[in-house]
C-alpha cells in the first residue's frame, strides 16, 4: 500500500546462493484507488544490493515490456486470468542476459489492465512472482535456476464490471458482444464508446436509405448519382453492418502500434485491430472512432466486403462522381455517409 515501506522480498536461488541476497524486486503502484477510465499502472523496481554485478533473463523482467505472466494477481481473493502472450523461445544466451551494476535500480512502469482481467470492480492484490531454470547467471553466464518474488500490494479498481461479476471466459461464436484484446480499461471504455457511436451511426444511415421517399444529396455525396440496383446494394450493406453491430460477437484488439487508425483480416470476423490514429479521432465527426469501425465492419466478406478504392473525404466525393460503382463498394465512402458530417437530411 503507498505510505507504507515496501520490504524487498529476498531471492531464493537453488543452483547459485550466493546471490540470494544480491537482487530484490517491489511494486508501487502509482495510485491506490483506480476509476474505471484509469489506466491500472504500477512501478516495478529490480535492485542490485550486492558488490557485484547481477545477471537476470531479460524476458522476466518488465524492461521491454511484459511477454510472460510476471505477475500474481487476485481480486477479493480469486486469481485474475492472465491475457497477454507466452512465447515458446531458444534456449537463453549471453545476450538474454540483463546486467544490473552494485547498488543499481531498474525501474519500469507496467500498465496492467491490458495484460491481466481487472475489469470487475474489486480490491486487487497484487505481487511480482517469476522463476525460471535459467533466471540468472553468475559471471561465468552459466544460467542458474532461482525465483523472483515481491512483497503484495493491494489496489481498488472500479471497473465496467460490478463487484462480484464473473464475466464469461470468451465471448460465444454465436450471438451479440464485445470482447477486448491488449486494451487497459481506459482503453476499454474508449472502445465502447465508440463501438455505440458507430452503431448509432448504422441505425440513422439505415433508417435514412430505408426512408422509401428518395435519396438526396446525402447519399449522391457518397455514392453518386442515383440507381435502383445501386441504391439496393447500400441499403443491403447498411442493413449487413447494423446487423453486425447489433449481433455479432464484435472483438478489439488494442496491441497495434503503427501509424494507421486500423484494419481488419476480411476472411476472420469479427475483430477489428485498432491502431495509434484512432485513439487521437474524435467519437463523432469525420474520421472519428465510431466511423472507424463502421469502415471496419463493412470490410468483412459476409458483411459487406467492401475494398479501400480511396481514402479521404475529398477523395470519396470524387469517386462517387466519377465512378458510382467503386463507391457503394468503397469503405470511406461507407463510412462518411455514416457520420454524415456536415449534416445532410433526406432533402
Amino acid at each position: 500500500m503507498q505510505g507504507q515501506p515496501l520490504l524487498p522480498l529476498l531471492l531464493v536461488l537453488a543452483a547459485s546462493p550466493a546471490l540470494a541476497q544480491d537482487l530484490s524486486v517491489t511494486v508501487t503502484p502509482l495510485r491506490q484507488q483506480f476509476g474505471r477510465s484509469d489506466e491500472v499502472q504500477v512501478r516495478v523496481t529490480l535492485t542490485n544490493t550486492g558488490a557485484a554485478p547481477q545477471y537476470v533473463l531479460k524476458w522476466h523482467t518488465p524492461v521491454e515490456g511484459l511477454t510472460a505472466p510476471l505477475f500474481d494477481i487476485q481480486r477479493d481473493g480469486l486469481p485474475v486470468r492472465y491475457l497477454g502472450i507466452k512465447a515458446k523461445r531458444a534456449a537463453p544466451g549471453p545476450g538474454d542476459y540483463l546486467r544490473l551494476e552494485p547498488g543499481a535500480a531498474l525501474a519500469s512502469t507496467v500498465e496492467l489492465s491490458a495484460l491481466y482481467e481487472m475489469h470487475v470492480t474489486g480490491t486487487y492484490t497484487l505481487r511480482y512472482r517469476t522463476s525460471a531454470a535459467g533466471l540468472f547467471a553468475p559471471p561465468s553466464l552459466q544460467p542458474a535456476a532461482g525465483a523472483l518474488t515481491s512483497p503484495p500490494v493491494s489496489i481498488w479498481v472500479e471497473g465496467r464490471l460490478p463487484r462480484g461479476a464473473r464475466p464469461p471466459a470468451k465471448v460465444a461464436a454465436t450471438g451479440s458482444g464485445l470482447e477486448f484484446s491488449k486494451c487497459s480499461n481506459a482503453q476499454q471504455e474508449q472502445v465502447a464508446t465508440a463501438v455505440d457511436a458507430g452503431r448509432a451511426m448504422t441505425v440513422d444511415g439505415h433508417a435514412y436509405l430505408g426512408a422509401g421517399h428518395g435519396y438526396g444529396a446525402r447519399y449522391t455525396s457518397w455514392f453518386g448519382a442515383l440507381d435502383a440496383t445501386r441504391g439496393a446494394k447500400v441499403s443491403g450493406n447498411f442493413a449487413a453492418i447494423r446487423d453486425a453491430f447489433e449481433n455479432k460477437p464484435l472483438k478489439v484488439d488494442c496491441g497495434c502500434k503503427e501509424p494507421y487508425f486500423a484494419y481488419v483480416y476480411p476472411a476472420q470476423p469479427y475483430t477489428i485491430y485498432v491502431c495509434k490514429a484512432f485513439w487521437t479521432a474524435p467519437v463523432t465527426g469525420t474520421d472519428s472512432r465510431g466511423g472507424t469501425l463502421l469502415h471496419e465492419l463493412s470490410h468483412f466478406d459476409i458483411v459487406a466486403g467492401t475494398d479501400d478504392h480511396v481514402y479521404g473525404q475529398s477523395g470519396a466525393a470524387e469517386l462517387a462522381r466519377t465512378n458510382p460503382e467503386h463507391a457503394i463498394n468503397n469503405a470511406d465512402s461507407h463510412e462518411y455517409f455514416g457520420e454524415n458530417t456536415p449534416v445532410q437530411q433526406l432533402r
